[in-house]
């Protein structure tokens, strides 16, 4: 008995990629996330290459894994890839402890976020 296949989570002419332990908040991921959603993915490569943002990084390196997928796994058109999809929500949060005045002590919160960036290959009608 073999083992079922999963199960697609996006569309046909999708791609998708995830990160699932970006060491930030995801207010400010959602800040860049803003950036590309809706952008050809060319363009989106460009204005997180060229943002002064810290989480540009790490969401750059979604969307590149994300293009790299929709290529290698799924043979879609790089040149006519957008970026459908980009989505933030919250991981898990470490929590740290500092030491205060008067033998007290302040909480530190660490928070880690996830993303999802689907891209989808344009149709040729639709841009026309």
């Amino acid at each position: 008995m073999s083992k079922a296949a999963n199960p697609r989570r996006v569309g046909e002419r999708e791609a998708l990629a995830v990160a699932t332990t970006v060491r930030g908040s995801a207010y400010k991921l959602n800040l860049v996330a803003g950036l590309i959603r809706g952008k050809k993915a060319g363009d989106a490569l460009n204005i997180l290459t060229f943002s002064t943002k810290a989480m540009a990084v790490d969401v750059r390196k979604v969307l590149a894994s994300a293009i790299a997928n929709a290529e290698n796994n799924h043979n879609l058109d790089v040149d006519e890839l957008v970026v459908k999809e980009a989505s933030v929500g919250k991981s898990i949060t470490m929590k740290r402890w500092t030491p205060r005045a008067r033998g007290r002590s302040a909480k530190i919160m660490k928070p880690i976020s996830r993303i999802r960036i689907v891209v989808r290959e344009a149709d040729e009608e639709a841009g026309a």
